[in-house]
C-alpha cells in the first residue's frame, strides 16, 4: 500500500479538497487498495472541523465525496505513516520539513511540481482568496498527475 498525505495550513481547504479529488480518481483508476490518501495542516486552528463551505460547494458540484473527512494537524508520526507526503505550498513545505527528526521513508514534494504547466509556485489558499474554483482546477490537474507519477515510481 502507498501512503499519500496532502498538507496545507489549516486542513479546511486545499489539502482536503485534493484528498478528495484523489481519493475519487484512486477509485476511477481501480487503485484503492494500493494507494491510500490522507491530510492534515500544520496548523491547529481547525483539528476536527470538515471541511471549508467553499470546499465543500466545488466538491458538491463535481460530485466528490467528502463523507466523514475532518481537520487535523500534521505531526512528526506521518513521516513513518506516509510514503509521500505533498505540501501544497512552500511555507507548509517548511513547516513539515522543521518537524522532520532523523532518517525516514517519506518522500517530501511540492504539489505544484505536477501542475508544470503553471505559472504559480503554490496552491493559492482560498481561505483567504475565496477563489475554490481555481484552486479545484489545480488540483484536479495535478491529483492526476499525482498519480500517473505513483503508478510509475511504484510500479502499480
Amino acid at each position: 500500500m502507498v501512503e499519500v498525505l496532502f498538507v496545507c495550513l489549516g486542513n479546511i481547504c486545499r489539502s482536503p479538497m485534493a484528498e478528495a479529488v484523489a481519493r475519487s480518481y484512486i477509485q476511477s483508476e481501480g487503485l484503492s487498495d494500493q494507494v491510500k490518501v490522507d491530510s492534515a495542516g500544520t496548523g491547529d486552528w481547525h483539528i476536527g472541523h470538515p471541511p471549508h463551505e467553499g470546499t465543500r460547494k466545488v466538491l458538491d458540484l463535481n460530485k466528490i465525496s467528502y463523507k466523514g473527512m475532518k481537520a487535523r494537524q500534521f505531526n512528526g508520526s506521518d513521516f513513518n505513516a506516509f510514503r509521500y507526503i505533498v505540501c501544497m505550498d512552500r511555507k507548509n513545505l517548511r513547516d513539515v520539513l522543521e518537524r522532520k527528526q532523523g532518517e525516514t521513508n517519506s518522500e517530501v514534494v511540492t504539489f505544484m511540481q505536477f501542475v508544470p504547466d503553471s505559472a504559480a509556485e503554490d496552491v493559492p489558499d482560498p481561505y483567504y482568496t475565496g477563489n475554490f474554483d481555481e484552486v479545484y482546477q489545480l488540483v484536479q490537474e495535478g491529483c492526476r498527475n499525482l498519480i500517473h507519477w505513483i503508478r510509475e515510481k511504484e510500479g502499480i
